[in-house]
């Protein structure tokens, strides 16, 4: 009896060895005292310094790129797009299941921007998320031709049936499948091309922005009718003078329509819209998934008629207010990204408890090179976020914006991934969004709406007392 104890004491030392080890407490510290806060915050001043906004004649040029891929090949050719099996990202119920076809096309897509020496590219992909492995890799391979990481504004269309493989760790695998290098090295070599081919396609170019209401396609998923949600559909549209002629538009609500049963490659609804903007009025429309956090998409409709509907009517309304809007040589051109530096992990076990820092990384990846942008065009004040960014804080963005006489959007997936950042209210809720996509604590929210903030302010030239 006595070596019975003494054996249980020490598993029951063991256990709680473990505990301590891999639980941590949930930081409850107001972000404003914190070491991560002050030394991005530090930053802000240099932007101020280094922003510059111009008011000039602007350039344009469009390029897209193929990823569509082959399917069911004997060996991966990575450089011909050509793969053995790829499985589809977004449902961790698939389990990682190859695709078993393609039901419609997908892309990547790009408009470069010049005024003087400022270029802006604008890159948008018919995938779930734009990887931060692989926008690192693309980063560092344009950086060698003089294209530098603030200048690139990525996004995703958010397709929950697209090309999986990409993301490495224990959570990666769970929504994008196993990780395949060779679809990573192809993913990168694709988007290198498109942003160079854009550059390249540089001509005299005019441009109008706007945005209007679109509310009957999303509704707030998360607490419904007691939330708020952003109902706009903001675009850009681009021509470049007796040449081509773009559109980028954003939405928020997530491309979920088909559902984890599907089992075929698919763009969902944005692919709808894109292919409706290109067949009636455009050469090129890129779509950027908006303030997704939060959002779903409303819409009748079974299988493929769902997305469709959505999708087709967004680009229905979207031409009859494009007959509004008037193009201009010459805009107000700015853009700032600022690096942030992020709290520890966060990943929820209860309320009170989270999986220690050391665990968490052991799961996925630290996220490294984390940004938050600005960019504005004229009158539109662009946000770009690295996550699921929320409908509700979009909205209070936008109606800040509004008093100083902007319009304004937020967009998703900007090249990293943090998860879902919505606001630190809702971070106890035993949801999906909160309790396992809530990775940085219930003061990521507010954190990153201080800095939001602050970077519009820049380009904006306003203060907060303004």
């Amino acid at each position: 009896m006595k070596k019975l104890g003494i054996i249980l004491g020490i598993i029951l030392a063991i256990l709680i060895i473990l505990f301590f080890i891999f639980t941590g407490q949930v930081d409850r510290t107001p972000f404003y005292s914190t070491d991560y806060f002050k030394t991005t915050f530090a930053r802000i001043d240099s932007l101020k310094k280094l922003n510059v906004l111009e008011d000039d004649s602007i350039q344009a040029g469009f390029a897209k790129v193929s990823i569509t891929p082959s399917l069911n090949n004997p060996v991966d050719n990575f450089a011909e797009g050509k793969f053995v099996q790829i499985p589809l990202a977004g449902f961790g119920e698939r389990k990682g299941k190859p695709a078993t076809g393609i039901h419609d096309s997908i892309f990547i897509k790009a408009v470069a921007m010049r005024e003087k020496q400022q270029i802006l590219i604008f890159i948008g992909a018919d995938l779930l998320i734009m990887p931060p492995n692989i926008t690192d890799s693309v980063s560092e391979l344009l950086a060698k031709k003089g294209i530098h990481r603030d200048q690139l504004v990525f996004s995703a269309t958010h397709s929950h049936s697209s090309l999986g493989a990409w993301g490495p760790g224990f959570v990666g695998e769970q929504f994008a499948g196993k990780e395949n290098k060779n679809i990573e090295k192809w993913l990168v070599q694709q988007i290198v091309k498109v942003v160079t081919s854009a550059i390249a396609d540089l001509r005299p170019a005019k441009i109008g922005t706007g945005c209007f209401n679109a509310g009957i396609y999303t509704h707030n998923r998360l607490v419904g009718k007691l939330g708020t949600k952003n109902d706009d559909f903001a675009f850009v549209e681009i021509e470049q003078i007796g040449f081509r002629k773009a559109i980028i538009g954003s939405f928020s609500a997530h491309a979920t329509t088909m559902g984890a049963g599907n089992m075929e490659i698919s763009a969902d609804y944005p692919g709808y819209w894109e292919r409706k903007m290109e067949a009636s009025s455009f050469d090129l429309a890129v779509f950027f998934a908006g303030s997704v956090g939060s959002q779903s998409p409303a819409g009748e409709g079974k299988g493929f008629d769902k997305p469709k509907m959505i999708g087709e009517a967004l680009a229905d309304s979207l031409n009859l207010h494009l007959k509004k809007i008037n193009l201009n040589e010459k805009v107000n051109l700015s853009a700032v990204s600022l690096k942030i530096q992020l709290p520890e992990y966060h990943i929820r076990l209860t309320t009170k408890l989270n999986l220690s820092t050391y665990l968490s990384k052991k799961l996925m990846p630290f996220p490294e090179h984390v940004y938050l942008q600005a960019i504005r065009i004229g009158k539109m004040i662009w946000i770009t976020a690295p996550s699921d960014f929320s409908g509700e804080y979009a909205l209070q963005i936008k109606n800040a914006l509004a008093t100083k006489g902007f319009e304004a959007n937020v967009s998703s997936f900007n090249g990293s991934y943090v998860g879902y950042i919505i606001p630190g209210r809702y971070f106890y809720l035993d949801e999906y969004e909160p309790k396992l996509m809530g990775w940085f604590g219930p003061n990521m929210g507010e954190y990153s709406m201080n800095l939001i903030r602050q970077i519009s302010n820049i380009v904006t030239q306003t203060g907060q007392n303004d």
